[in-house]
């Protein structure tokens, strides 16, 4: 049990961190996208 918990502790901060990247890089597309069309992000 402890094993599993010790895993569980050192494994979230990676899929939270892989989904913060996706995020980021979705919002870096995206602005970069309307800023090249000449409109604003909202």
């Amino acid at each position: 049990m402890v094993t599993a918990i010790t895993i569980y502790m050192l494994v979230w901060p990676v899929i939270v961190a892989g989904v913060l990247f996706t995020l980021v890089r979705g919002f870096l597309e995206d602005w970069k996208e309307s800023r090249d069309a000449g409109r604003p992000i909202i």
